[in-house]
């Protein structure tokens, strides 16, 4: 039976080092939560407070209504993943997977059921004889997340499963796990810094910053509406512009350079001042060539041809780089040195105060707790 896992006022403290302020949020019964972030930025720590593994400086957390503070890890019934499989080499793929059946005393058969039909989930049924060692690094991680769900767990924890895995290995990892979370319905935390990764595999991600959450929404919701600076620049590439608004007419007017400006209609100001302080998040594919003369003004600095798509780089008669890409076309590739115009997809593009750096874009869903 999965759970639903709540988060209220947690602390974390190593001696005078606080790792996380005071986080609240919740996590759904069933649904993949992914914890993403930068090195250091407290993901990992969370996950080992959930487990049991970390101590809990103030707050509390729950599974469904029951506080589990001080509940040692082996009686909150969870299942782990990490980051280097930690199986045993001694053992073929089935006692590998058989092992936390066998402590927990469940009968022979019961054993045999639960791990053919594990091994079968997991696609790895033709290895169940084998050693780990004759087992590939997505072979060793199948029978990893195997081990792990056989137990049936409220709760199954991944810290960084992936990131030993080549390239290759890793696309095909993450499609199989998150096919295995949805028919197993287990409710799953994933700690992830791979942005890719995260978006790929989850329901909903929290993007988090020096112990504090950012944003927590669907993949979609965070890509497309950030919440913040930090979250538009953490999640996919995009240019960063300082900018600023003008009302005027009981219109919003942005403007980009000297001469290009654009009405918004999707943003709201507060200020009353003539010229309001912005910074602009335009992703590279947000940016479209002008065929006229209508937009900013640039010259193509260095372009990159990878087959889908071409990524060019600009200067703007700013002085400033931006990085633009565009589908690739059978059109001759833009060389260093062209005169280029360029304009934004403005329903697109996100806004935010000069000065908070949050967003003043309508239709920002974030789940977070103030």
């Amino acid at each position: 039976m999965s759970v639903s896992i709540t988060f209220n006022n947690i602390v974390k403290k190593y001696g005078d080092n606080t790792v996380i302020p005071s986080l609240s949020m919740g996590i759904r019964q069933g649904e993949f939560f992914t914890l993403l972030g930068p090195s250091g930025c407290g993901k990992t720590t969370l996950l080992r407070m959930i487990a049991g593994f970390n101590s809990i400086e103030g707050g509390e957390i729950f599974f469904n209504d029951q506080l589990i503070n001080n509940k040692p890890p082996q009686h909150r019934n969870i299942g782990m993943v990490f980051q280097n499989y930690a199986v045993f080499p001694h053992l073929t793929v089935e006692k590998n997977v058989a092992f936390g059946l066998e402590n927990r005393k469940v009968s022979k058969q019961e054993i045999k059921q639960r791990v053919d039909r594990m091994l079968d989930v997991v696609q790895i049924s033709n290895f169940r004889n084998r050693l780990p060692e004759n087992l590939s690094g997505g072979q060793q991680q199948r029978v990893a997340l195997a081990r792990a769900i056989v137990i049936e767990p409220d709760v199954l924890l991944m810290d960084e499963p992936l990131s030993n895995l080549d390239a290759k290995l890793r696309v095909e990892m993450r499609n199989a796990i998150r096919e295995i979370q949805r028919k197993v319905g287990i409710t799953t935390v994933y700690v992830t810094h791979d942005q890719e990764e995260a978006m790929a595999v989850s329901d909903r991600i929290a993007v988090m910053k020096l112990g504090e959450i950012q944003h927590i929404g669907t993949p979609q919701n965070i890509y497309h509406r950030p919440a913040n600076v930090f979250v538009a620049s953490f999640i996919g590439r995009t240019n960063i512009l300082d900018r600023t608004c003008v009302v005027k007419d009981g219109k919003t007017i942005l403007q980009l350079t000297d001469h290009y400006f654009i009405e918004m209609d999707n943003i709201t100001v507060t200020k009353n001042d003539n010229k309001i302080p912005v910074k602009v998040s335009i992703r590279p594919e947000e940016f479209m060539f002008s065929r006229t003369e209508e937009g900013m003004s640039g010259t193509v600095i260095s372009n990159m041809f990878l087959g889908l798509n071409t990524h060019y780089f600009v200067e703007l008669e700013t002085g400033e780089q931006v990085e633009i890409i565009q589908e690739s076309s059978m059109e001759k590739i833009l060389e260093p040195g062209t005169e280029v115009k360029l304009m934004v997809k403005k329903e697109k593009i996100n806004v935010f105060d000069g000065e908070t750096e949050k967003s003043i874009t309508k239709g920002v869903i974030n789940d977070a707790k103030s």
